[in-house]
């Protein structure tokens, strides 16, 4: 029996730790999907179980190793970013994974902007707002200065992904996906490290940098087979897109944050874009994607709830509104854009105006497509962007894409569907390193919504 070629992704978020097999037209074959419970850190702070997350992998790809039906090229990874393993001379991990939601120290943070030019400066050469633990850089920081015994003891500081392909690869390296993502590690101006990494002595604490598309042999028993260095899920996830469209567009990718990223925007982030929650990731190629972030996702289930409760309804209906035109016009002409301090003008909106849930609902829809359009707008202008593909949860939400339409007339909006946007991102990043066969120029599902309707393409 011939065995059919494929490549093993390990796709690991927050919630739910995945593994994909691709074959060389990017067919999902095999797909298994697991939950660790968390474990603490020191401080009683959840934090990733490190020690169920590494047993996880050997065990995974024995298992596939021993079917007789395929046969593994190649092993890459796409992980959640901000997280950092430290790991000692032997390759051991000296602490937990610390959670990038921990609370930092206030004082410590003063003390780190006002050594390194302030926040508004700092922010706009690093590409990454003031995020706390967030930035990973400042995990590092953290350590140096509250355990600076340890610290000494760390040979390398390597970020999630990178960690997994060490544990397959044995060698220790970094890649700019992750280096440029909000870490505040990378000074976008100079195109390396900013200098406050080499003023507190953390350099060589950095493994060495190696292209995205890099492969490694394997030290982990098995085939003959190679191990990519490792990607940040955003960053993987744009990679689809990059390899089958290259006239300019936006990626609205849309879950509990609605991100939108532009490739084709080089421009520096200003200060008011920082202040507006923008920031950069990095392609695979190695280019800054100026992006915006809006906590829309989160926002939509918040209200849905509310809705649901005043007007006794299940959740469940509001995941397939069909869009009115005339409810949307009336509700455009009756509730104006309003001021508000939370994430859109829906929270503070009185339900008792509205006749019926789904009125509520277009509301809700709208006010939450009104700041999406000025989200996207900050990385739009200036740019000669024609198209805007929005995957996601938004992606199914036909008053969302509507909404959409309308509000950029002049763009083509398209519903754009992939299975596992993130983990074939990862699988393309080495393409010529495992597949034999051009790239498929059907990765992508189009859905087309102009102005008045929609039509599938």
């Amino acid at each position: 029996m011939t065995r059919k070629p494929v490549i093993a992704i390990f796709d690991v978020g927050k919630t739910n730790k995945k593994l994909f097999l691709f074959d060389e037209q990017y067919r999902i074959v095999f797909e298994r999907t697991a939950r660790f419970t968390e474990t603490t850190d020191e401080d009683g702070d959840p934090c990733e179980n490190l020690e169920s997350l590494r047993l996880s992998v050997f065990d995974s790809l024995r298992e596939v190793f021993k079917r007789k039906d395929i046969e593994v090229k190649a092993i890459n990874f796409s992980t959640y970013g901000a997280s950092l393993v430290y790991i000692d001379e032997d390759g051991r991990p000296l602490t937990p994974l610390y959670n990038y939601l921990k609370t930092y120290p206030e004082p410590l943070k003063e003390q780190f902007y006002k050594n390194y030019g302030g926040e508004a400066a700092f922010s706009a050469l690093t590409a990454s707002p003031v995020l706390g633990s967030l930035n990973s850089g400042m995990q590092l920081y953290r350590l140096k200065h509250e355990r600076p015994a340890l610290c000494n003891e760390v040979k390398y500081a390597l970020h999630l992904p990178q960690y997994m392909s060490y544990l397959l690869a044995g060698v220790p390296c970094s890649d700019i996906t992750s280096i440029g993502c909000h870490t505040n590690l990378w000074d976008f101006q100079k195109n390396a490290y900013h200098s406050w990494v080499k003023k507190e002595k953390l350099t060589d604490k950095m493994a060495p940098l190696m292209p995205s598309n890099e492969v490694l042999p394997a030290v982990f028993p098995g085939n003959n087979y190679s191990i990519g260095i490792g990607l940040h899920d955003s960053s993987a996830a744009l990679i689809p897109y990059l390899v089958s469209f290259h006239e300019p567009f936006i990626l609205i990718s849309t879950g509990t944050w609605c991100i939108s990223m532009n490739p084709f925007n080089s421009s520096p982030l200003t200060e008011a874009e920082l202040e507006q929650d923008c920031l950069c990731y990095m392609t695979f190629q190695g280019k800054p994607v100026k992006s915006s972030r809006l906590f829309a996702g989160y926002e939509h289930e918040l209200q849905v709830k509310r809705i649901a409760e005043h007007f006794n309804q299940p959740t469940i209906r509001y995941r397939s509104v069909d869009y009115d035109p005339a409810m949307m016009a009336a509700l455009r002409e009756k509730h104006t854009v309003e001021a508000h301090t939370g994430i859109t003008a829906f929270g503070a909106r009185d339900l008792s105006e509205f006749g019926t849930d789904v009125e509520a609902y277009h509301q809700l829809m709208l006010d939450i497509a009104d700041r999406q359009f000025s989200s996207t707008q900050l990385v739009l202008k200036g740019t000669k962007v024609k198209r805007i593909f929005v995957d996601g949860g938004f992606s199914k939400n036909v008053i969302y894409m509507n909404l959409l339409a309308s509000m950029f007339p002049e763009m083509e909006i398209f519903a754009a569907s992939m299975a596992q946007a993130t983990a074939m991102g990862a699988a393309l990043a080495i393409h010529s390193s495992w597949n034999r066969k051009a790239l498929p120029n059907d990765l992508i599902e189009l859905k087309y919504y102009a102005l008045t309707h929609n039509a599938a393409i």
